[in-house]
């Protein structure tokens, strides 16, 4: 599997699901049923090498303004929630976490930035065909600690200098 159909079945099933995570998780398991084993695992090693490059300070600093906070399991629902939500938003995220300002159309902290079930699409499809866990993936893990610098994720005035845009338009008030 390349990059291109890993991007078209998330792109495929987050449409048909129309905005509802856990209903995008359970349309990606439906999809994925449809392959061979190793083109789930395929999937699943695509998945995670965006999971943990989106392992970074910045991309957890806009998940708290997004989400009026977020602990560890929340960033890690949430890199999953941002890989489901297509390429572009991703890249463009990973590149420049404050541009989510422009790339949402919209964010509901109810709904939205949790792709918990997402994460594990891949592993519930490959014992669904195999009856087994999914194998080894053969990629580096992610670090202990995110990328970049180190900042306050609790301090609302650090937020706000780092993430104006994403501040202005989604930032708690």
């Amino acid at each position: 599997m390349d990059e291109t159909e890993f991007w078209e079945i998330i792109d495929s099933t987050r449409e048909r699901a129309e905005g509802d995570p856990e209903e995008h998780a359970d349309l990606l398991v439906e999809r994925l049923t449809r392959l061979d084993p190793d083109s789930v695992v395929d999937f699943a090693r695509h998945f995670e090498a965006r999971y943990n490059r989106a392992f970074t300070w910045e991309l957890w600093g806009a998940a708290a303004v997004l989400l009026d906070g977020a602990a560890d399991d929340t960033f890690d629902w949430f890199r999953c929630w941002l890989i489901g939500q297509g390429r572009e938003v991703f890249e463009g995220a990973v590149h420049d976490p404050d541009a989510l300002a422009e790339l949402l159309e919209d964010f509901d902290p109810e709904i939205d930035g949790d792709g918990e079930e997402l994460g594990f699409a891949a592993d519930e499809a490959y014992e669904g065909l195999t009856g087994g866990e999914t194998p080894e993936l053969g990629i580096p893990p992610q670090g202990a600690e995110p990328l970049g610098t180190p900042f306050d994720l609790d301090d609302d005035g650090v937020l706000a200098a780092r993430f104006p845009r994403l501040w202005a338009r989604f930032g708690p008030g």
